[in-house]
């Protein structure tokens, strides 16, 4: 789908993120394959952290572990405040939040919600 992939395979791409993210510590990761729901990206990869800072430390720490195997970030927004970091690396998006910003965008079941629309909707 998108340029990176080339470079290493989609799924030691998300293997990748997700290993970076347990470096930091990040909790409650959820890998969501939303290929059949959107053409922006293939996964959406949701973790928290404990506070502002540790949610920095770990996008940071996602964006440095990629670089290494020679995938760079599209981009990287909320680092100032830190409360939602999102680190766009083409076929994955990552979101670390603290745990009130998630539970209160709750991102994963809007997607789960699309999802089962489009189903019934298939139907």
């Amino acid at each position: 789908m998108q340029p990176n992939t080339s470079l290493m395979s989609l799924e030691d791409m998300k293997l990748a993120v997700v290993d970076a993210l347990e470096d930091i510590k990040a909790f409650d990761i959820t890998v969501m394959d939303v290929r059949d729901m959107t053409a922006m990206t293939s996964y959406m990869i949701v973790a928290s952290g404990n506070s502002t800072r540790q949610c920095k430390a770990i996008a940071d720490n996602v964006r440095e572990k990629l670089k290494e195997k020679g995938m760079d970030a599209r981009g990287i927004e909320g680092e100032k405040e830190g409360e939602w970091v999102l680190v766009d690396l083409g076929d994955i998006v990552v979101h670390v939040m603290v745990p009130a910003t998630r539970a209160y965008y709750n991102i994963e079941q809007l997607w789960s919600e699309s999802q089962s629309r489009r189903a019934a909707s298939a139907a």
